[in-house]
């Protein structure tokens, strides 16, 4: 039988045990201790070397814009009609040198600090040499025009220009040249550093073509060289702008541990120096901040145990925040924050880039773009909240991405736009293709913080080059082909046509024209008459606005109304019509006269002192008036709509909910605004004889609007049978062709005069 080990033995045992695990957890913790300093060393080494690659790049950079800087100060010189006039010629008379000897010797030297300046044809030949500002030539001019030759060699190749080049244009002498959007030669240039007497000099060199007008271009140019000393002066502002504070030119490269440097060339190839300074070396300041903590963690473990997770964890973080900092700021300034993908920006350098390609040659086929909106978003927002909107955002991406073929490029340009780029052949097929792909992304619900959410999606396509060769006209077109997908009633896609461009020229000139109608009052109002079901006699009219255009005839309200929201009219243009209902109506007989407002007008901060101002300009008096308002105000803002609705029921006017049961019906919102009326939706009323819903949901809201003390109206009764049936749903008053069309005033006004109008309703 085992004998069982007594409670002695197995306290020995377990210190032993312990015994042994804390000696090695001791040589555990050694050993980590000298791999944790082998990777700080390392850390430090490895930003080390990181800090000087950024030193480095940034110090060349600065030289390459120095030098671009230089030839884009003297833009006033050789960017300039009158200069062509002066250096374009075979022979140039004394006139002219006396002209290019004061601009480009005495200016030049003065204005921006040029030691020696001189011009050059294209084909080498000197036109004029200056040194200080005076005209002269010495030993060193035949090598600096070789080096000025190599330096126009180097502005010819792509890039080197000062300006957008959108194209070329060959010259009558067969020379290439680039051009901006408007048609003017972009100057050429480019720079490189040369010696003078032993000392480096930057030169740079700088076409010279017209400003104004592009006729004089003919030929190739006169090159504008420059040259101006790598002095004290210039090291002193390279030393301030770069932060270096030890920045200088030596002849022999740095021999301390902590010297940076650069090579100096001359144009021609030749070695002139270098560029030294103390390099930045984060590495023993890690250290110096880790050493104490690692000593720590060897004398006490459990210190070092505490302690070395804090050293560890700040390592790594300083580390990865020297290595990927710029990585992080890069991306950060081209990817959304919110759904991770491309912004605008990095979205049009990748358009730019990809139709530059097309354009070239260098890559096959065309560039599609596919801008994308997305149908009632701001519903979702005012209805279920943004932070429920913001998951739509991030939801749309994830499909995009994951529905789309790999090689789209896709973006958001900020609330519910989206964009696709992507790059294939096929014209109008493969754009139709794209459409019917992004549509399809949509077609599964949503669930979104418990709510199933079906989303559509309006989108336009266009493609380059063949529609346009500029990034941001085709952007443009694609936008307005989305505008008429979501005036064709959403959820569909459209492809640019040319015919769009025109449909866009039309609202811009009805704007236009409307502008022009409401300041010189080339509108009217006309009024229908409201009345009650009962007894058939009017109680009120409605004023309805009426454009008559001198060419195009009449203008249907639900089309230069739009126009006037987008075009910022709706304010002007809504002033207009109570100002002069309120004229016209004053001395009518007594009714109501009702007047729709825009929710644009209500969210005015000025609104209730312009409707006061109208009031005493027309001597209107408001208890006459019914403003009629639609459900959509409600939803925004509605702090500032509720005081505004009640200063103006304090002034005397009564407030209607016009189109009630289309929007965002809501109990509380009928109660809280007080309405002294609610006009039921003409869709309701054309439907009621055929369908028991429409007439069930007109008693319902008539039965709400009694109880709560409101008169109800019907709008857009035609039949008698729809009179019947909206009298017996309970609505009092009712609107519509079978009881009258809108009216000029001066027939609304004799049909008030009349004693019983219900009999001359039905002889009409």
């Amino acid at each position: 039988m085992p004998v069982r080990p007594s409670d002695a033995e197995r306290q020995i045992a377990s210190g032993l045990r312990t015994g042994w695990v804390a000696l090695a957890t001791f040589l555990g913790l050694i050993a980590l201790s000298a791999a944790l300093l082998l990777a700080f060393e390392h850390a430090a080494t490895v930003a080390d070397d990181l800090s000087r690659d950024d030193e480095r790049q940034l110090v060349e950079r600065f030289l390459a814009r120095t030098m671009e800087n230089a030839v884009s100060a003297q833009m006033g010189l050789i960017n300039w009609d009158e200069t062509i006039a002066h250096v374009d010629g075979a022979a140039l008379s004394p006139r002219d040198m006396d002209w290019i000897d004061r601009e480009f010797g005495t200016y030049a030297a003065a204005t921006y600090t040029i030691d020696r300046a001189f011009l050059l044809r294209s084909d080498g030949s000197l036109v004029r040499a200056w040194q200080m500002g005076r005209t002269g030539e010495d030993a060193q001019l035949p090598r600096l025009r070789a080096l000025a030759a190599i330096l126009i060699a180097q502005s010819r190749t792509p890039g080197m220009t000062l300006g957008t080049t959108a194209g070329q244009v060959r010259l009558p002498d067969g020379t290439a040249w680039p051009i901006d959007r408007t048609g003017m030669p972009l100057p050429r240039w480019a720079g490189g550093l040369a010696t003078i007497d032993g000392r480096p000099e930057i030169m740079t060199v700088g076409s010279v073509v017209p400003d104004r007008v592009a006729g004089l271009f003919t030929h190739a140019p006169v090159y504008y060289v420059t040259l101006r000393p790598l002095d004290a002066q210039a090291m002193a502002r390279m030393r301030r702008d770069l932060l270096l504070p030890d920045l200088g030119v030596t002849l022999a490269p740095g021999t301390s541990a902590r010297d940076n440097t650069i090579a100096l060339h001359s144009i021609d190839g030749g070695h002139l120096g270098w560029l030294r300074w103390t390099a930045k070396s984060p590495g023993p300041i890690i250290m110096q901040r880790t050493t104490p903590m690692l000593w720590g963690w060897a004398l006490l473990f459990a210190c070092v145990l505490i302690g070395g997770s804090v050293v560890l964890r700040r390592s790594w973080r300083i580390t990865r925040e020297l290595l990927a900092s710029e990585a992080q700021a890069r991306h950060n300034a081209l990817h959304d924050a919110m759904s991770g993908l491309p912004n605008r920006v990095h979205y049009m350098q990748r358009l730019r880039q990809d139709l530059a390609g097309c354009i070239d040659g260098s890559v096959r086929g065309d560039v599609f773009v596919g801008y994308i909106d997305l149908d009632a978003f701001k519903v979702i927002n005012d209805t279920l909240g943004h932070h429920v909107g913001d998951e739509v955002v991030r939801q749309v991406a994830l499909r995009l991405r994951r529905l789309l073929p790999a090689g789209d490029f896709i973006a958001r340009f900020g609330g519910d736009e989206f964009v696709v780029l992507r790059r294939a052949e096929g014209g109008r097929a493969t754009a139709d293709m794209l459409g019917r792909q992004i549509l399809a992304v949509l077609r599964e619900t949503f669930v979104i913080s418990g709510h199933s959410i079906d989303m559509t999606c309006s989108c336009g396509i266009s493609w380059g080059p063949a529609q346009s060769e500029d990034p941001g006209e085709l952007l443009r077109r694609a936008d307005i082909a989305l505008y008429r997908a979501k005036q064709r009633g959403r959820a569909r896609y459209r492809c640019f046509t040319r015919d769009m461009d025109a449909s866009v020229k039309l609202r811009l000139e009805l704007e236009t024209e409307l502008r022009r109608a409401i300041a010189r009052d080339d509108l009217s109002v006309a009024y229908q008459p409201i009345v009650s079901i009962g007894s058939g006699a009017i109680v009120g009219v409605e004023a309805l606005l009426r454009w008559q255009h001198p060419e195009r005839g009449a203008i249907r309200p639900d089309l230069f109304v739009p126009i006037a929201e987008q075009g910022g009219l709706m304010i002007p243009l809504g002033n207009w019509i109570l100002r002069a209902a309120f004229n016209e109506c004053r001395d009518w007989p007594e009714c109501d006269i009702s007047v729709n407002l825009s929710p644009i007008q209500i969210m005015a901060s000025d609104f209730v002192a312009t409707m006061a101002a109208i009031i005493a300009e027309t001597g209107m008096d408001p208890s006459r008036v019914v403003l009629e308002v639609t459900e959509g105000v409600m939803l925004d803002r509605s702090e500032q709509v509720l005081t505004t609705l009640r200063d103006l029921k304090h002034m005397g006017f009564r407030v209607a909910l016009d189109d009630f049961g289309q929007g965002y019906s809501s109990l509380g919102y009928l109660r809280l605004f007080e309405f002294e009326r609610i006009k039921i939706d003409r869709a309701f009323v054309s439907n009621i004889e055929g369908d028991a819903d429409a007439n069930a949901i007109l008693c319902a809201i008539a039965s709400l609007g009694h109880s709560l003390r409101m008169k109800v109206v019907a709008e857009g009764v035609e039949t008698e049978t729809q009179a019947r049936l909206v009298q017996s749903a309970g609505c009092e008053l009712a609107q519509g062709y079978l009881y009258w069309k809108p009216m000029p005033a001066a027939d609304m006004r004799q049909l008030l005069t009349v004693r019983d109008p219900v009999p001359a309703l039905k002889s009409a």
